[in-house]
């Protein structure tokens, strides 16, 4: 069975960015994985070609809801619709990782990645979410590494596992293979 893999990218990065990520574990998986890169809808203010679910630095919290509204519907309008999404993980980096849980968590989804991610002042996950892999680096300067106990708090302990890694604010190969066995949990649920 297939598994389709949603990646978001971070601030400033465009739908590209995580492009050789998906390219990487679909060669690397022993099942089919279609990988789809979406782009946040606004632009970067900073970086040239870069993109934003909604405006950082100052946050705009108050964004959050209809950048969450706006990705769910990018997720329901993919081939397939809402059946699909019990056969799609969706991955995202920082604000990407962000707005994965958000969204996510509300969705019946195959499982939600987050590295390097935070949580929304305003989130409250459903306690029957889909399952939830965190990945942070331990020497994180952009989203602190406490981030991830913050977010794990607010998950039920049996769906939420973690894998700390030594490293910053990046997608580190020693996180390919725990992205990899999420995945094939994943696959094998249906």
């Amino acid at each position: 069975m297939t598994i389709r893999l949603v990646l978001l990218h971070g601030w400033g990065a465009n739908g590209d960015d995580l492009r050789p990520l998906g390219e990487q574990l679909a060669q690397r998986t022993s099942a089919p994985l279609e990988t789809i890169c979406l782009e946040a809808p606004e632009r970067h203010p900073g970086q040239p070609g870069g993109r934003q679910w909604y405006g950082l630095f100052p946050s705009d919290w108050d964004a959050v809801p209809e950048a969450v509204n706006r990705l769910r519907s990018a997720l329901l309008t993919l081939e397939g619709g809402e059946a699909a999404l019990r056969q799609t993980v969706l991955f995202g980096f920082s604000q990407g990782g962000a707005m994965a849980l958000d969204c996510g968590c509300s969705l019946p989804l195959a499982g939600i990645i987050s590295c390097s991610g935070y949580a929304h002042p305003a989130w409250e996950p459903p306690a029957d979410h889909p399952p939830v892999l965190l990945l942070h680096g331990t020497e994180d300067c952009v989203v602190p590494f406490q981030a991830m106990a913050e977010i794990q708090n607010r998950l039920d302990s049996e769906r939420c596992e973690t894998v700390p890694f030594q490293n910053g604010h990046t997608i580190p190969v020693e996180t390919m293979q725990p992205i990899l066995n999420f995945l094939k949990r994943g696959g094998e649920k249906r």
